[in-house]
């Protein structure tokens, strides 16, 4: 949620950054500032009112202390009208502000300078690429080809049991999955990250607080009875243990990691692109987390981008880097850059990575402060990445390490896996 202040403030700056994004910013941002001036002038009223009460109190004392009863009981009148004048301006300030905190919730944030103007995916800046594409045998398969040839992942038992978008690993797909989690875990905490374990369900709040809601409302998984929600990436727990919290200054930056399922309802997602592991209702995924101080965020981005990076040069995959354009830029992001490996039998880029810094959006939402260099709450910055998604990279695997008589293991994955190849 953009910062109340900055719109006061930099209002023009605000609606030129957000007229990236294609969308009516003047109205939007006019229309907050229109609610925060009713709500100032609400505000003032009703102190002016409580001051005016208080005194009142104090001289009803003084004037039954002096024997002035007339002048007493005239105060002890002024109070009572003055506590129903409160009483509403108390209903009154509740409503504007409901009204305001439904108004601020619908500005996205604004890109940073650095994101291209454009309106999909097709208008995203292609920075890098990284490997070579490579030459696969007469008669190579796709993934979900080879899972089944291999027995590796059973997608029509996962329909069975649940649903498409749920399938069931077994025996070296099964462990091949476990060694990528550990993997990635394990480089995660080489760089830095404490490793945690959170829930895999949030209350509205939390999903509120990081931008799921009310934006990906119809994408989560809801249990009613309880009002809980599954969470669609480890981003949500984890960036919300820090909601309602102020840091020191001392105690930046944060840098958490977890492995959490992801559950994403993805409605409306049919045919060739959604084959086998390309896109799942449930997914493993190592997440990155970091809460910084302002001044220190893009410094950051740029060392979480080269983290991802080095995970991918690890596990020998041809990868390309994105930067996101403003129309396929997230709700909650400023800057968001996308990881993509090559799919050799598809002959396709699938994104297995976002990168993103939501510079204070998120952390207003979640009310996360720290102490600055002078000793004031201010807003704190949070970055995440995917480090890295699994799906994608394990039909990467299979797909761009086959070979005639079976397929081979990265090398970096062979001590976690404990095996070199998958052979009938």
């Amino acid at each position: 949620m953009l910062d109340l202040p900055y719109l006061r403030e930099k209002k023009e700056d605000a609606i030129k950054a957000l007229s990236k994004r294609g969308i009516d910013a003047n109205a939007l941002v006019e229309g907050v500032l229109s609610i925060d001036s009713e709500r100032r002038t609400l505000l003032a009223d009703l102190e002016s009112s409580k001051y005016e009460m208080n005194q009142a109190s104090k001289e009803i004392g003084a004037a039954f202390q002096s024997g002035n009863k007339e002048k007493a009981q005239e105060l002890k009148e002024r109070t009572k009208v003055l506590k129903e004048i409160i009483k509403k301006g108390d209903g009154a300030l509740s409503e504007v502000e409901g009204r305001l905190h439904d108004q601020l919730v619908l500005i996205p944030n604004t890109p940073h300078s650095s994101v291209p103007v454009g309106n999909s995916e097709a208008e995203n800046e292609e920075l890098k690429r990284v490997g070579d594409l490579p030459k696969l045998h007469e008669g190579a398969k796709p993934h979900w080809e080879l899972a089944s040839e291999y027995k590796l992942i059973d997608f029509e038992l996962g329909v069975k049991i649940t649903g498409a978008g749920f399938p069931v690993y077994k025996n070296k797909g099964a462990r091949l999955q476990r060694a990528l989690i550990n993997f990635f875990l394990d480089e995660a905490r080489h760089a830095g990250y404490e490793e945690v374990m959170p829930p895999h369900l949030v209350n509205a709040e939390s999903a509120f607080a990081t931008g799921q809601l009310p934006d990906k409302d119809g994408q989560m998984y809801h249990t009613e009875l309880d009002h809980l929600y599954l969470i669609p990436t480890a981003e949500v727990p984890v960036t919300n243990i820090y909601r309602d919290v102020i840091l020191e200054e001392s105690e930046l930056p944060q840098k958490l990691t977890a492995y959490t399922p992801c559950f994403r309802r993805e409605a409306g997602s049919y045919g060739k692109d959604v084959r086998g592991l390309n896109r799942l209702h449930q997914f493993d995924k190592v997440e990155v987390v970091q809460v910084v101080d302002p001044k220190n965020s893009y410094d950051v981005l740029d060392e979480m981008v080269a983290h991802v990076a080095s995970i991918l040069d690890k596990l020998e995959l041809p990868y390309r880097i994105l930067r996101l354009c403003s129309g396929d830029l997230s709700f909650t992001s400023a800057l968001t850059f996308d990881f993509e490996v090559y799919s050799a039998a598809q002959e396709r880029w699938l994104e297995v990575s976002s990168v993103s810094n939501f510079e204070s959006y998120q952390a207003n939402r979640l009310k996360l402060r720290y102490r600055n260099e002078h000793g004031k709450p201010a807003l704190a910055h949070t970055l995440n990445g995917s480090a890295l998604a699994l799906p994608r990279i394990l039909a990467s695997i299979l797909e761009n390490y086959q070979t005639e008589t079976g397929i081979e293991i990265p090398k970096c994955l062979i001590p976690y896996t404990g095996f070199e190849k998958i052979e009938a």
